[in-house]
């Protein structure tokens, strides 16, 4: 009887690598299955594993041999220093919530939401219509597939009161996900060098893309119910800043929601200085104890620029996302997007239309909803319990994360070494600050996976921060 654990022959084989001149030949088959006991299809998957690993070379009809082992010299990328000069715009550190990990870590850092919470049985069906269809072989329009501009205009429509014109498809961009369409709108709305008022803290991505797009941020102060209209027209006063943009239902990464009343004194201030409102409805899909209105919904006069995406709700693979945006403004953010990729991908945006139409989708949103709030409360339960030096300044009614405020001498760096020594990845706050920080904060994400591990997570956080 062979022995068919090709496993075992390639850790024989290392060993006898490890004492072989390069360009030894190995032993023939036929020896090799008589010394491991093994098939010919067994020894022939551990020669291939050896191959992949780089240490042999098969030769056909000549053998197997010991790859010789090139040593790596450094190499002197000294001269792009002149050729590149100084970078006119610092770009941000990849964020923490991009991190991808091992399964047996407690990941608590993410920005996404885990698969057991997308849609994926109308995400597989609709890849397979959409592969048989016309999108797998033709370009789409520039602005969007014209179905997929009318499913955006009129999910918004549908919210707008009574008096309100609401938008029309061809008010609809369709863009590869919102961090593109962030990119265009701080291009062709502010332009390099110019003002953004942004909220602090607020979205990591906007930040990012602040600075790929050479614009200057002015903060303003935000907190768990959103920002100070006061302090939003004293930025419009002092800088001349032209767009503020903002996220008003269930921000990233504080959880707020504006009040109705909140929203409608930010659009007077927004109208009183001839501005634009980039609105960014990135939650719009995860309401918990309340449903999002868009500011957009109050605004049929171009000044409130509306994205909304369905990457974190469909899935990480259907990078879609739409913005409406009215007059010469749509004009310009459409050149834009032109000249930055000419058109979205006619696969993905049938995708995310199919999936969207679907019947079960809203099922889906319902259960989804409750999902959240389980996982959200779980998670609270055992801070409060594990962690109780982690303050909540508000338990968010949305969106996938807690913003926890930590004790003023709290070492955030360490805290985050200390935590990912334990098996537990946490996102320290700073990354969210357009500015220097106002306070030591955790986001921690209660969308994740294995929410059973969110008690053990947060005995973690709250070891680590009482050896502070």
């Amino acid at each position: 009887m062979y022995d068919d654990s090709s496993s075992r022959i390639v850790a024989g084989l290392h060993k006898w690598i490890a004492t072989a001149v390069p360009g030894a030949r190995l032993p023939s088959t036929r020896v090799l299955v008589a010394q491991y006991g093994a098939s010919p299809v067994t020894v022939q998957k551990a020669l291939r594993t050896l191959a992949a690993q780089g240490v042999v070379e098969s030769r056909p009809g000549v053998g197997t041999f010991v790859r010789a082992i090139r040593v790596a010299r450094p190499n002197d990328y000294g001269w792009q220093t002149a050729a590149l000069g100084s970078p006119q715009n610092r770009t941000p550190q990849l964020s923490t919530a991009l991190r991808t990990l091992p399964n047996d870590v407690i990941a608590l850092h993410s920005g996404y939401p885990d698969r057991d919470l997308l849609p994926e049985r109308l995400v597989r069906a609709a890849f397979t219509r959409s592969a048989r269809g016309d999108a797998a072989v033709s370009r789409p329009p520039a602005a969007g597939l014209p179905e997929l501009q009318a499913w955006f205009a009129t999910e918004l429509g549908t919210a707008m009161p009574l008096g309100v014109a609401p938008p029309t498809p061809s008010d609809v961009v369709v863009f590869p996900g919102s961090q593109s369409g962030l990119s265009t709108a701080f291009r062709a709305l502010v332009g390099a060098g110019r003002p953004l008022l942004v909220e602090s803290p607020t979205y990591w991505g906007a930040i990012l893309a602040a600075a790929q797009s050479g614009v200057r941020l002015v903060p303003v102060p935000s907190g768990a119910h959103g920002p100070d209209p006061d302090e939003l027209a004293r930025a419009f006063e002092q800088t001349g800043a032209r767009a503020f943009y903002a996220q008003p239902n269930f921000a990233n990464p504080t959880g707020a929601r504006w009040a109705p009343e909140l929203a409608d004194r930010v659009l007077d201030v927004v109208r009183k200085y001839g501005a634009f409102l980039i609105e960014d409805d990135w939650a719009h899909d995860f309401g918990i104890a309340a449903d999002p209105v868009p500011i957009a919904a109050r605004d049929d006069s171009g000044h409130v620029v509306h994205l909304r995406s369905l990457t974190k709700s469909v899935s990480p693979a259907v990078r879609i996302a739409g913005m409406i945006a009215r007059g010469p403004a749509r004009m310009r953010i459409l050149a834009d997007a032109q000249a930055e990729s000419m058109y979205v991908s006619g696969v993905l945006q049938a995708v995310a239309l199919d999936v969207v139409t679907q019947p079960a989708w809203r099922t889906h949103l319902r259960s989804l909803r409750h999902q959240l709030a389980a996982r959200r409360d779980l998670l609270i339960g055992a801070l409060r319990e594990h962690a109780p030096t982690a303050r909540l300044e508000a338990v968010p009614q949305g969106g996938l994360n807690l913003w926890l405020r930590l004790p003023d001498n709290t070492d955030l760096a360490r805290l985050v070494r200390d935590c990912e020594t334990a098996g537990v990845i946490i996102a320290a706050g700073n990354e969210w600050f357009p500015a220097e920080p106002t306070g030591a904060y955790l986001r921690l994400n209660y969308s994740g996976p294995n929410p059973g591990a969110f008690p053990d997570g947060a005995r973690a956080i709250g070891q680590a921060l009482a050896q502070q």
